[in-house]
């Protein structure tokens, strides 16, 4: 297979991969989702990850049929990534897509619960151990060696979860014997302090080159000691050389130069022959060493092999346990039909934010939860800041979590999977571009034939509103007509009506005012009703924080024009709960 083959592949990244590790590594390196490798071989990261998920699930990234929907799975991506137990891990979450197929997400999904539950019975002190182990693995700059090591470190720790079962299967005993010898191996070259005798060796080898750079130093200093004839000469060379050296004086003699023609030539040549039969010796014990260490690693097996593997298995499932445990999220049911219910759910970058979070309990087409059943579309009104793009995004968040196979925000949660999920957020514009590449945008996944859950945030606010209810009212019934399910968020619903029988309006409604006069909003939507808008309460409030009488007679003015009864309620009732308090 060609690199330009892959998604994301075009001749620069190509030549990059081919010049660095070369295509059969490059190949090998995107088939195993293998980030440090491409990454190091000169890719940028974040085209590494975008060019394994496609690599690795085209069909699942075909969810995401709109730019909203992606960047919400980024979004989520990134948050799972933050509970990774190392960089190397963290890398890898980054590449997990949707999948398409039941049996793979249910098989996620019993990773996941193996990762929580490993993570869950470790105690404090486990806990920092495996992330050290982890995060000595990230900086290791040898992945095989590093994975051995990090596989003899978390079967040290002692840890029995399930989690585990990919390091118990290891002989880590023979494992640790394996990572010495990797450990000496080294680049190519035996280090320093795998065997006495070459590091001896060695010593000597660098002690004749010290004194072979300076031979007239070396003439000197035996001259200083008296040496007078030339028996002399040659014995006080080898004194001189077992005194710095460990070097046997029969070495020494046997490599003294006979046919010099002056002293100078004989200590550069006896020191040059002596270099030679060191480096001779240096080259055989290596042999010898770096055959007893193969035997080592050969004593390993395949271990060697998996433990890279079993590494990589471990820190997934240990990330998203902890991603899971984090956010205590529950496993989502796949059922068959078209439908989206939930119980208790919860938005996911809200909860990352510390706000108060009330749960949502909400539902769409066939399900079955304590709610309304059996309408394909809603159509959810209501109250300004109400929350209703929230709870669209909180369900395009439940959506694409369980796609991925990953727990999700929420007590309960059942789906159908689905083939395009198409999420617009709110763009408020009137331009004519806008408003068709947000219909190039929604409609074409509609129409597929392919399974679809719409979720579009005000559409009308894209376009003049005379002809927004008209638009969005086929939007909703195109959306019944091609078998999809969807949500529509829009202040529009009575000018929809008479929906389709299969459609139902759903209201989330403000409740007043605290003593604060902050909006109080309920953000429980109500199934079948038109949730009421709050512009009494608004006034309401500029009524009662207006700063001069003239101010607040115009205010009150606009009162009238919306409902002069429901404002001087509001007034009255945070004024009485504001009394209360004092009390």
């Amino acid at each position: 297979m060609e690199l330009e083959a892959y998604w994301g592949i075009g001749p620069k990244t190509r030549e990059a991969l081919e010049s660095s590790i070369g295509t059969e590594a490059a190949i090998g390196a995107i088939e195993s989702g293998d980030v440090r490798t491409l990454a190091e071989a000169g890719v940028d990261r974040s085209r590494v990850t975008r060019v394994l998920r496609h690599a690795h699930s085209a069909e699942g990234m075909a969810l995401l049929a709109t730019r909203d929907a992606r960047l919400v799975y980024k979004g989520l991506l990134e948050t799972i990534a933050s509970h990774a137990v190392s960089e190397a891990a963290a890398d890898r979450l980054r590449t997990l897509t949707p999948l398409i197929d039941r049996g793979e997400m249910n098989t996620r999904l019993d990773a996941v619960e193996r990762g929580q539950s490993g993570w869950d019975a470790l105690d404090d002190d486990a806990r920092v151990a495996v992330l050290d182990a982890f995060e000595r693995y990230d900086d290791a700059p040898d992945g095989r060696l590093a994975a051995v090591e990090t596989a003899v470190e978390l079967a040290d720790i002692g840890v029995s979860s399930a989690v585990f079962d990919p390091i118990d299967d290891l002989d880590t005993e023979a494992l640790a014997d394996a990572a010495v010898a990797l450990d000496a191996l080294g680049e190519d070259r035996i280090d320093r302090g795998a065997d006495e005798e070459l590091d001896r060796l060695r010593d000597a080898r660098e002690a004749v080159d010290r004194r072979a750079s300076n031979a007239d130093a070396v003439l000197e200093e035996l001259r200083s000691g008296g040496v007078e004839d030339t028996a002399a000469f040659r014995e006080g060379l080898v004194e001189l050389l077992r005194e710095e050296t460990t070097i046997d004086a029969s070495r020494v003699r046997s490599a003294m130069a006979q046919d010099a023609v002056d002293a100078t030539g004989f200590v550069l040549e006896t020191l040059r022959s002596l270099r030679t039969e060191l480096d001779e010796s240096i080259d055989r014990r290596a042999e010898q060493v770096r055959a007893q260490l193969e035997l080592a690693i050969d004593a390993a097996g395949e271990d060697v092999d998996r433990a890279g593997p079993a590494v990589t298995t471990v820190a997934r499932e240990l990330s998203l346990g902890r991603f899971a445990a984090a956010y205590d999220l529950e496993r989502p049911a796949y059922v068959d039909g078209e439908g989206l219910a939930v119980v208790g759910a919860r938005n996911l970058s809200m909860l990352d934010g510390g706000a108060e979070i009330q749960p949502i309990t909400y539902a769409i087409g066939d399900h079955g939860i304590d709610a309304p059943v059996g309408e394909r579309v809603t159509v959810l009104t209501g109250a300004n800041s109400g929350g209703k793009t929230t709870l669209l995004e909180t369900l395009c968040e439940i959506a694409i979590l369980a796609h991925m196979g990953l727990p999700v925000a929420a007590d309960a949660a059942e789906l159908s999977t689905l083939d395009r999920l198409v999420f617009h957020r709110r763009h408020a514009s009137f331009n004519a571009g806008v408003l068709e590449s947000t219909l190039q945008s929604v409609v074409p996944p509609l129409v597929s034939g392919d399974r679809t859950l719409m979720l579009v945030d005000e559409f009308e606010a894209i376009t003049e509103p005379g002809r927004a209810a008209d638009l969005l009212g086929g939007l909703v019934r195109l959306t019944i007509t091609e078998g999809a399910i969807g949500t529509f968020v829009t202040h529009l619903a009575n000018d929809l009506e008479p929906l389709p029988q299969t459609a139902r309006i759903d209201g989330i409604f403000a409740k007043g005012l605290t003593d604060d006069l902050e909006l109080e909003v309920d953000y429980q939507p109500r199934f079948g009703a038109v949730g009421r808008s709050t512009p009494e309460f608004i006034v309401s409030r500029l009524v009662a924080n207006a700063d001069d009488r003239a101010e607040e007679a115009g205010f009150r003015t606009l009162a009238k024009a919306v409902d002069t009864e429901v404002v001087q309620r509001t007034l009255s009732d945070a004024a009485w709960t504001a009394l209360a308090s004092d009390e």
